[in-house]
């Protein structure tokens, strides 16, 4: 019931939305368009359609939002939100592998180092 209660308060935001777009602020927007059927129906019906349509989208919008607060599904548990989190664990740091043969280079050998000073004579 909650899914459709939130796929009804989405469907009123669109056409809220494709309401509002018609509107002109000026009082034209889809009357504007019918200046020769003025006689049939005239400007101000249209305007009467459009502005009723928008206070029925905005108070099902309003009362669709409140039933959704009250339809919200809660999840009965008795313990902490950490107490029911799962442990995670992580795995060690990739080793070099010691059986692994190092590269051959094929560069000069480097120059030896001189040895330590033997320790001073007494």
């Amino acid at each position: 019931m909650y899914s459709v209660v939130i796929v009804l308060i989405v469907l009123a935001a669109v056409l809220m939305c494709l309401i509002v777009l018609i509107q002109e602020s000026k009082g034209g927007g889809l009357a504007a368009g019918f200046s020769n059927l003025n006689t049939m129906g005239g400007v101000r019906k249209t305007t009467d359609f459009v502005e009723k349509a928008t206070w029925g989208l905005a108070i099902a919008m309003v009362v669709l939002s409140i039933a959704a607060a009250y339809l919200v599904p809660v999840q009965k548990s008795t313990g902490s939100v950490m107490e029911n989190a799962p442990v995670q664990t992580t795995a060690p740091a990739a080793l070099p592998n010691p059986t692994a043969q190092p590269e051959a280079t094929t560069a000069a050998p480097a120059a030896e180092t001189p040895a330590a000073p033997a320790a001073p004579a007494k």
